[in-house]
């Protein structure tokens, strides 16, 4: 049974997402479009605009090309737009990278993406040099000043205008963020300029109109959820997006009460400390008047606490990378606690059985299949593994168990894929399982998700230790740990004699976990 959205149809242009994002950026020329959280600097629209014009300028002066792709290796700042849409509107393509990444996290990502530029920050341009090492890197760009690197400051004061590029927005990729998406490799995610504009498009059609609001930008511009819903969505409707380089829970709450930020952009953690939280009664968030949630699912429980103690709706939405991402959103007018939403405008929804693949009534719990113009067009250099999630009838098989309700709410119960949610972030266990593989005194492993009232999910190692060859659990976490991001890190570790795996040498990671689900409820 196909589920459309209760939302009308919205038109979709068949413009570039830049065109898009600033087409009233004329009508809005002296309202703030950006502030930095930490020094106050505002950026009005006009000087926005402006500016992205002028970076696009600078970066077809030192060479940038369509097609091109940059990496943004960088917190979130309000450069990080200019180059963000500098690059976009000259056919290039991002790739935003995490910026907690190791030297060989980031190498991986520039090697697969192509990349043949960097734009970074001064702490971790030492990083970018090693993980560029023997690439033919063209140039290497710094928000700010660093030794060998071309300040991007310098884009801005080139002078002349941009070249005019003929872009397919439908064809033509303009980011290229990376994700597990439900094979459990990190691959790199072909959105279009027209997925994008789609999905804003949606967002909007779905009753998120943020013209009158400030927004807080807390979570990361490297992340789909902060790129599309907070960047891209908030400039197109005419918001103040105050930016914030990194959490703080302290700084985010005295940022609230600073700027009357009106809608907040977070995640369930986050969520969770404003719920218990002592210090949430020191500071006047009064001006909030809605939270939203997304990235990983929100109890019921949780979301009618929070609501509760701050006076303000707090609702919810569905995606992921690989659907640009909002497949599905809740507002302050159409919401039931703990419900991700309903279906976007042009959105089609199934729910099919993980077992059979048929298809499940209302109230059945079933794996979400989405199918819309938001959908991406496929992982970069992985045909095999598209084709794994995208089937032929162009049905993204999503990896996630949901039921929907008589009224067409969707509600999240469980992943049938393995990746496990540490805060807003994916971390595929086959990743660190390779890594752990590479300690001499490790025989075998499997890692798998492990609940965490605080993270919602912690990887777990279970591992194997070769005869003779005695480890601690400190042994493990910090093998691993000086190895990936610190999201990615082991949190706990369990030795056992043997890896359950089927007979075809595969982990058995779902026996594990059943595993531990067992122990909870002991």
């Amino acid at each position: 049974m196909i589920l459309r959205s209760p939302f009308p149809e919205v038109e979709i242009p068949e413009v570039t997402l830049t065109e898009f994002v600033f087409g009233r950026a004329r009508e809005h020329a002296e309202r703030p479009a950006l502030i930095d959280g930490v020094s106050g600097r505002v950026m009005t629209y006009a000087q926005l605009h402006a500016a992205v014009r002028a970076a696009a300028a600078g970066l077809a002066g030192r060479g940038v090309r369509k097609g091109d792709v940059l990496a943004l290796y960088s917190p979130n700042l309000p450069e990080y737009v200019v180059a963000f849409h500098a690059v976009a509107s000259l056919g290039g393509v991002v790739t935003t990278v995490n910026p907690l990444y190791t030297a060989e996290e980031l190498r991986k990502q520039l090697e697969d993406s192509g990349a043949k530029y960097v734009v970074t920050v001064p702490p971790l341009v030492a990083r970018v040099r090693e993980a560029a090492e023997g690439r033919d890197l063209r140039e290497l760009f710094v928000f700010g000043e660093a030794e060998g690197a071309t300040p991007f400051a310098s884009l801005l004061e080139a002078g002349g205008e941009p070249p005019a590029v003929e872009i397919d927005p439908r064809e033509d990729h303009v980011v290229l963020p990376y994700s597990s998406g439900t094979t459990g490799v990190c691959k790199g995610v072909m959105l279009t300029h027209h997925n994008l504009v789609s999905n804003l498009a949606q967002i909007k059609g779905a009753g998120h109109d943020w013209g009158d609001e400030t927004l807080v930008c807390v979570l990361p511009l490297f992340h789909i959820y902060g790129m599309v819903a907070i960047m891209s969505h908030g400039l197109y409707c005419g918001a103040t997006v105050v930016t914030l380089p990194r959490f703080d829970f302290e700084h985010l709450l005295k940022t609230v009460r600073d700027y009357r930020v009106t809608f907040a952009h977070l995640v369930p953690p986050i969520i969770l400390a404003l719920s218990k939280s002592p210090l949430v009664g020191s500071y006047d968030l009064s001006s909030l008047h809605t939270v939203f949630s997304g990235a990983a699912p929100l109890g019921e429980e949780l979301a009618r606490e929070c609501a509760e103690r701050l006076g303000c709706a707090v609702v919810q939405g569905y995606g992921m990378t690989e659907a640009s991402p909002a497949t599905h959103l809740s507002t302050r007018e159409r919401n039931k606690p703990g419900s991700v939403g309903l279906c976007v405008p042009n959105t089609e929804c199934r729910l099919v059985s993980v077992e059979t693949g048929e298809d499940v009534g209302a109230g059945e719990r079933g794996e979400i299949l989405v199918r819309g113009p938001q959908v991406m067009k496929g992982y970069l250099g992985r045909p095999e593994a598209t084709a794994e999630t995208v089937d032929a009838e162009g049905w993204l098989h999503t990896g996630d168990v949901a039921y929907v309700d008589e009224d067409g709410f969707f509600f999240i119960v469980d992943r049938a894929k393995e990746l496990i949610k540490y805060k807003a972030f994916q971390v595929a266990p086959a990743e660190l399982e390779a890594v752990l593989l590479t300690h001499p005194s490790v025989a075998d492993a499997a890692v798998i998700p492990s609940p965490d009232e605080e993270a919602g999910e912690v990887p777990k190692a279970f591992v194997v230790v070769k005869e003779g060859h005695p480890m601690t659990d400190e042994d493990v976490l910090s093998f691993v740990a000086s190895r990936v991001a610190p999201y990615k890190k082991v949190r706990r570790v369990e030795f056992v004699a043997q890896i359950p795996k089927s007979p075809s040498g595969k982990i058995l990671r779902r026996l594990l976990v059943a595993r531990e689900r067992e122990r909870e409820a002991e």
